[in-house]
Order: C-alpha cells, then sequence, then structure tokens
C-alpha cells in the first residue's frame, strides 16, 4: 500500500530565529537553509521582510533571498507590509505569506495595525501578488487562544477567512501561536476549515503545552496533510507572551515515520541540521525525540 504523504514546512531560519538572543550572519543563516535542503525537506521558510529595527534577527532578507541556490524546495517569505512586499519582489520571491492575528489586541502588538487595517493590509498584498502570479499563503495568528484577548471563537476565524480566501489566497495556515490548543479544539476548528475552503489548509503548531504532537494528529484525522514545524523546537513570537518554541521538524517528522506516513525528509540529514544551528547559536537545541535520535544513529 503507498504510503501517505505529509508535507513538512521548515520554519527554522525566520520564525525560529526570530526570538533568539544571537543575531546569525547571512552567510550563517544561508548555511542553515542549506543544511535544512540537503535533508531534502520540501519546503524552507526562509526570511522575514520587516524592518530590521524592530525584528534584527531578519535584517538581510533580501540576500538570504538572491543568494538561495537553484532548487526544487519551496522558498517562501513573510510579509508584513506593502513595502516589504515591493522589497520581497525585487529579490526575486516566488512564495509569500501574510500573518494577520485574529484578534485586535495581537494585532497591534505585533504589527501595529488594528484588526481592520490588518486584514485589509494582507488582503491587498494577496490581490498583489495574484497580479504578479506570486503564491499567497494566509495564516491567521492565534487562531485558538489570544495572549491578551484569551479564547477566539471559531466564527471569528471563518469569518477571517472568508476574507483571505476571497482576496485569493492558495493556502490558509491555522497557527497556534501560543500554544493552547488541544485535540479537541483544533479537529473542532480545522474540520470545519476543511469542509468550507477548496485550497490548501495547513496548521502551525508550538508546542507550549506539550500537545503539538497531539494537535498534528488531530489535524491529520480531518484532512490535513501540511504542517510547518522547526528545527530543534526553536522560535517563540517576541509580540506574543507565553510563545514557546514550534513544534521540532524532528519530532513530527519521526512520529508521521513511525505512523507509516511519507515525508521524503532524511532522518539522519536533519539531525546535521540541529547540529548546524545548535553550533551556530552557541546553544544546544533539539526536539522532545533528538535525544533518542541521535543515540540510533550512532
Amino acid at each position: 500500500m503507498k504510503k501517505e504523504y505529509v508535507f513538512i514546512n521548515e520554519v527554522g531560519p525566520r520564525d525560529g530565529l526570530q526570538n533568539q538572543d544571537v543575531n546569525l550572519s547571512e552567510d550563517k543563516r544561508l548555511g542553515l537553509i542549506h543544511s535544512l535542503e540537503a535533508a531534502n525537506i520540501p519546503g524552507i521558510e526562509v526570511a522575514s521582510f520587516v524592518s530590521s529595527k524592530v525584528v534584527p534577527q531578519m535584517q538581510g532578507a533580501k540576500e538570504i533571498v538572491k543568494n538561495l541556490k537553484p532548487s526544487n524546495c519551496e522558498y517562501s517569505v513573510l510579509i508584513p507590509n506593502i513595502q516589504g512586499y515591493k522589497d520581497a519582489i525585487e529579490a526575486g520571491c516566488k512564495i509569500i505569506s501574510v500573518v494577520p492575528a485574529a484578534t485586535e489586541e495581537m494585532n497591534k502588538k505585533n504589527i501595529n495595525m488594528s484588526l481592520k487595517e490588518a486584514l485589509d493590509i494582507a488582503s491587498e498584498i494577496i490581490n498583489l501578488g495574484k497580479q504578479d502570479n506570486i503564491i499567497t499563503r494566509a495564516y491567521i495568528a492565534v487562531a485558538w487562544v489570544c495572549p491578551y484577548e484569551g479564547r477566539v471563537d471559531e466564527s471569528v476565524i471563518l469569518k477571517i477567512a472568508d476574507q483571505l480566501i476571497e482576496a485569493g489566497a492558495d493556502e490558509l495556515i491555522l497557527a497556534d501561536t501560543i500554544g493552547a490548543a488541544n485535540p479537541a479544539s483544533v479537529k473542532s476548528l480545522v474540520s470545519k476549515v476543511v469542509d468550507r475552503y477548496p485550497v490548501q489548509i495547513s496548521a502551525h503548531f508550538h508546542d507550549t503545552r506539550a500537545m503539538a504532537l497531539a494537535n498534528v494528529w488531530s489535524s491529520l484525522e480531518v484532512g490535513v496533510k501540511k504542517f510547518d514545524s522547526c528545527i530543534g523546537g526553536l522560535g517563540g513570537c517576541p509580540f506574543a507572551p507565553g510563545a514557546s518554541g514550534n513544534l521540532a521538524t524532528e519530532d513530527i517528522v519521526h512520529m508521521l515515520h513511525q505512523a507509516n506516513y511519507e515525508t521524503g525528509i532524511n532522518t539522519n540529514a536533519l539531525l546535521s541540521a540541529v547540529e548546524y544551528a545548535s553550533n551556530a547559536l552557541g546553544n544546544k537545541i533539539g526536539g522532545r525525540m533528538t535525544p533518542w535520535l541521535n543515540q540510533q544513529s550512532l
């Protein structure tokens, strides 16, 4: 029987690095990206076109994109505003992501916009992307729980998703930004979104309460076959109190392989990428399964 394929989108070079105390050079970030590609990861979020004054870890995004190797890997970037879009297009980006949050307060803290402003800007960027033949991805941050406003009602998420899909988004990603979702709440919201929209639906989980893998499994059960993850469980949002690291790529890949899913990712090469990141950051990183996986590779 043919194994079902699950697409892993690695967000380490952007989401993983944006909250680190160490600002890696462009060369080291490129080295990390290429080490991830060597593990046969099919998608990598490589940078964010945000102001370096706000997020200094992401400075040099243009240079990162311009120096990527030709590849079948889906390189994507995060776009916060129209200027960021213009810069990304100039750099040669082919896949862009917008990330409006689901609540007023999170948008104010994250991008200094109201919810309406954030959605209008995201929709405008998506429209521009369609005109320029760019693949557009739309995240909805804090899709389950906001650190400032608490639980987010599903009807709010569906209304936001309606606007983003109407604008022309090619993909919709539900993000558990502070890791407060649980398998039941994930299954409830994700099943509604999968049934409602005829586009790629993906999920992005943080592991704050040790439920990220369980949340992945709930999503799989209702038809999601694409997930964000981050080597070593790096990550966290500088504007979202309580947001710990992302779901570790090593953890989700190993779970999927054990459950007879296919990812195409080479686990040993993935562990080498984790080691590269550890050395670059000067800090030993790893997911929950990393120590065990390292023992098996000896």
